[in-house]
């Protein structure tokens, strides 16, 4: 997954650049063609944008499978990466410079273990957030989310349509909840005995 060193010395043949998918954690694909590049494909974080490296000769729809697959790949490689207390803060410190302007100031945000039926939590007169461990390896898009979420109610105590309006500002909430909506039916579903052999 990791830049490719012979692409770099290389002049790509094509490259282009389009938005993400709302899935994946970078704003911006950009696409290297590569007469160099025979057979493999691979994709890096750089900034903002998720550079993949293909060959020159692929088609437009290997192109778009590619991409996608590529796109999963570094997601799956990312949610692997738990964040730490501290990581935790300054993620939202970004997401609050980015959506709400800075505005929302958190004294603390931390994970926690014994929320079970709440993905977070925060207390306005304190400033605090706490989310649950078992965002630990969820997509970052989701993680994020759930920190705007609790961001806002340091600027919005309830659900009102005031509160709704600020994460607006957010691409991808519907579908993170759409993502954490299906965690909690899963979650619900009966446990059947697995058969022999399996």
């Amino acid at each position: 997954m990791s830049a490719d060193p012979l692409h770099r010395a290389g002049k790509p043949q094509r490259s282009t650049t389009s938005p993400s998918p709302s899935g994946s954690g970078a704003s911006v694909i950009e696409v290297r063609r590569s007469t160099r590049r025979r057979r493999t494909v691979s994709a890096y974080r750089e900034g903002d944008r998720t550079v993949v490296l293909i060959p020159a000769r692929m088609s437009e729809a290997e192109e778009q499978r590619w991409v996608t697959l590529m796109l999963d790949k570094l997601a799956a490689q990312e949610s692997k990466r738990v964040l730490g207390d501290a990581e935790l803060a300054e993620r939202a410190e970004r997401l609050s410079a980015q959506y709400f302007d800075g505005r929302a100031r958190p004294t603390s945000v931390r994970w926690v273990t014994n929320q079970n039926t709440r993905w977070g939590s925060c207390t306005p007169s304190e400033g605090s957030i706490r989310l649950s461990h078992r965002l630990q390896g969820m997509p970052e898009y989701v993680l994020d989310y759930v920190l705007l979420h609790e961001l806002a109610h340091l600027l919005v105590p309830g659900h009102g349509p005031r509160f709704w309006r600020l994460l607006e500002a957010y691409p991808r909430t519907e579908r993170a909840r759409g993502y954490l909506e299906g965690v909690v039916a899963a979650d619900r579903l009966p446990h059947l005995p697995t058969a022999r052999g399996e």
